[in-house]
């Protein structure tokens, strides 16, 4: 049922800002429920089998693109964006990330995508979304006196709230909200802070005025593509997510294609990339959050180090984090790879490559998980280090 209240809308809005900003959010936007524009690239994308093996692409067929199928009488999206820079990032840190993914001096250490370095942002983005929820359906309840159920819910204010967990086309909804423009990447860039924050949704069946998109100002920049180590941007617009080493590491549950795994260097989880080369980010903005300051496991780690967390230690270690839905094979399986990345380098002394080569013998051996055996073969087989010597 939709609700037909007398409020005055535009100063609901200017209200929901205000209580968006008290609970950490950037910026607030309000899309309808059409998004036809989308379904042909939406179509397109998936039938050229861009989506790799995330069938969870697929399954809700066009209902990504159509709000009010996908939750029966919403006829409002609000969107949300969220920075999620540590507070303690430097000045230049564009180019200081960009120095350890591109140089060889720091062999041994594992490179984890920025967003991923503090708590889930899905716990963060969900509870905070449903804090916002909860003060407008309060907000509506004094205002029109609507009835409420025995839990104290209205009735007629209906809500849910979503961030990157259902098929909901979020890029879509925050740049025709006005949250950004879609970048060459397919991320949303805004003028005042670049790309580098999370995107949420509410949606609603309160029908409210959209805001008004913004145009793109990418102009004939195409940094992001260019740099892009797989060559996984196709051109402005085209992500074959197959060959993104974000998805190669957290979303592709088997083997990692041969032919990528060198170029996949030191990152163990996710890719930021077409992000540290965009101009626009250095308008990017420090979390007003500690949630995304960054663990000291993640920032830095010793690649052999978190290679030998066993199970039990690595859920410890990431309890709350983003990095656990991987599991631990798979955070495993992405170590090896930089591990014989390390070796292919060229740079670690002999006995660093003595103690890398006996760390993978140790998942190379014939009784070890087949995926793993696999990923520290093809690490053994890098070329010794000059004085080192091969461990089997």
């Amino acid at each position: 049922m939709q609700v037909n209240s007398h409020i005055d809308k535009g100063q609901f809005i200017s209200q929901v800002r205000v209580w968006a900003r008290e609970l950490g959010f950037s910026q607030i936007g309000v899309h309808n429920v059409d998004l036809s524009s989308a379904e042909a690239g939406l179509k397109a994308w998936l039938s050229h089998g861009f989506h790799g093996e995330m069938a969870y692409m697929a399954a809700h067929g066009m209902k990504r693109a159509r709000p009010a199928e996908l939750v029966p009488g919403t006829v409002s999206v609000v969107t949300a964006r969220m920075d999620y820079l540590p507070r303690d990032t430097p000045e230049g840190w564009q180019a200081v990330e960009l120095a350890r993914v591109q140089s060889t001096q720091r062999p041994r250490e594992g490179v984890i995508s920025l967003y991923a370095r503090g708590r889930d942002y899905h716990k963060v983005l969900r509870s905070r979304l449903q804090k916002l929820a909860e003060r407008m359906e309060q907000h509506l309840r004094d205002q029109v006196l609507a009835p409420v159920d025995g839990s104290g819910r209205d009735t007629a204010f209906q809500y849910r709230v979503f961030t990157d967990s259902a098929p909901v086309l979020e890029a879509e909804l925050a740049a025709g909200s006005g949250l950004g423009w879609r970048g060459k990447h397919t991320l949303v860039l805004d003028r005042d802070a670049g790309s580098m924050f999370f995107l949420g949704e509410i949606f609603l069946n309160l029908d409210l005025p959209p805001t008004e998109p913004v145009s793109p100002h990418c102009g004939s920049c195409s940094a992001c593509i260019t740099v892009c180590p797989t060559q996984a941007i196709l051109g402005p617009g085209r992500l074959d997510a197959r060959r993104c080493i974000s998805y190669l590491t957290i979303e592709h549950p088997g083997a990692i294609p041969e032919e990528l795994r060198p170029l996949m260097g030191q990152r163990i989880y996710g890719c930021d990339d077409c992000q540290l080369v965009c101009p626009w980010n250095k308008y990017a903005r420090r979390s007003t959050l500690p949630d995304f300051d960054a663990r000291a496991d993640m920032a830095r780690g010793d690649l052999l180090t978190l290679l030998a967390w066993d199970e039990a230690e690595f859920l410890r270690r990431t309890e709350g984090s983003a990095i656990r839905r991987i599991g631990h094979a798979r955070w495993r399986r992405n170590i090896l790879v930089a591990l014989g990345n390390a070796l292919r380098g060229g740079t670690v002394d002999a006995e660093d490559s003595a103690a890398i080569r006996a760390a993978l013998q140790i998942y190379a051996d014939p009784g070890a998980d087949p995926l793993l055996r696999e990923h520290a073969l093809w690490a053994l087989a890098a070329p010794a280090a000059s004085g080192g010597s091969e461990v089997f």
